[in-house]
């Protein structure tokens, strides 16, 4: 099995912590976004991952290392591609062609997800879906009587389904889509100026193929901050009973941590109260505050200081603050 992800994008909603951090290596509950996605699809594909492609931006050799280091710990290899232009995303998969082949993996690095399926790996392919009260919002997949996909809509004005298309695709051969993805190069198949997936999988229903749709129990979305501090917070209930949230030399003083909490290493609490939903990165310190629901950054200080539904970045420190906040890497806000 290979995953493609592709990750180019600036994440401009998600500023300003996208200044500094490439979105899908923001964390959520101890980890990396782009590293739960990969480890939560290598669960539910349930085959050994033998390569993971990043298509990125020039994010620069820190940031790459990072993402290396993450296909490494999954026992995987790692690559790094790169779309030069926002040409859409069959353009982006295209970049890491080299890895489109066997069986395949793509998905987009804001969607994190919940499920408790098996992939079927004999399928020609499979598009990962959620049902939603208001499909007129998402791409949507039509079926067939059989259960198969018949075609794709996007934004339907009238109802269609209410299946939405989460942005994680299974390919049973990555050379077909290769091909299928070119062909939309070669004769400048594009809307809106941008080549798109969902021409090429169409073409590949109209040739016969037979798509189904795998339906997770939740999707969770990472494209602002305050969906990515509810997505932390689902995170942390979901993962509370299988990983260990808590680090061994985290201290708690005089503290009180209502769970599901993250503490990373190094973490001080101090005359405090953390939680629920709380995700505290390693070597902040917290003292006389009060947090819930809020994701706080490597290296913070944060004293006297009330805070709920809040997105805190990497060496922050807040003093005598009583506010919802989204603060970037670096400031000081008292």
């Amino acid at each position: 099995m290979r995953i493609i992800i592709p990750m180019a994008g600036m994440g401009k909603r998600m500023r300003p912590h996208t200044l500094t951090t490439p979105k899908p290596l923001l964390k959520v509950a101890g980890k990396p976004i782009v590293q739960r996605l990969c480890e939560d699809i290598s669960k539910i594909v349930g085959e050994k991952t033998e390569d993971i492609a990043f298509v990125t931006g020039h994010f620069g050799k820190e940031v790459e290392d990072s993402l290396l280091s993450i296909a490494e710990r999954m026992g995987a290899n790692g690559h790094i591609y790169y779309q030069e232009q926002a040409l859409g995303t069959a353009h982006a998969i295209l970049c890491a062609r080299e890895c489109l082949k066997g069986k395949v993996t793509v998905a987009f690095a804001d969607t994190l997800f919940d499920a408790d399926f098996t992939l079927d790996t004999r399928q020609d392919g499979i598009i990962w879906t959620h049902r939603v009260e208001n499909p007129s919002a998402f791409g949507v997949v039509k079926k067939k009587n059989d259960g198969t996909i018949a075609g794709f809509v996007e934004k339907p004005k009238e109802f269609v389904s209410d299946e939405a298309i989460i942005g994680i695709y299974y390919f049973r051969d990555g050379e077909n889509l290769c091909g299928e993805l070119q062909y939309l190069i070669d004769n400048n198949i594009t809307k809106s100026g941008e080549y798109q997936l969902t021409d090429a999988l169409q073409n590949m229903l109209d040739k016969g193929l037979r798509f189904r749709t795998s339906d997770v129990k939740e999707w969770l979305d990472c494209g602002n901050y305050s969906a990515t501090v509810y997505t932390n917070q689902r995170i942390l209930a979901i993962k509370s009973e299988s990983e260990q949230l808590i680090c061994a030399d985290a201290e708690c003083n005089e503290s009180i941590v209502i769970p599901p909490v993250y503490l990373g290493k190094g973490v001080r609490l101090s005359r405090s109260i953390v939680g629920p939903y709380v995700s505290i990165e390693s070597g902040s310190c917290v003292e006389d505050s009060r947090i819930s629901n809020s994701i706080v950054g490597e290296q913070s200080n944060i004293k006297n200081t009330v805070i709920a539904d809040s997105m805190i970045g990497n060496h922050v420190a807040l003093n005598k603050r009583t506010d919802v906040l989204s603060v970037g890497d670096y400031n000081v806000i008292e």
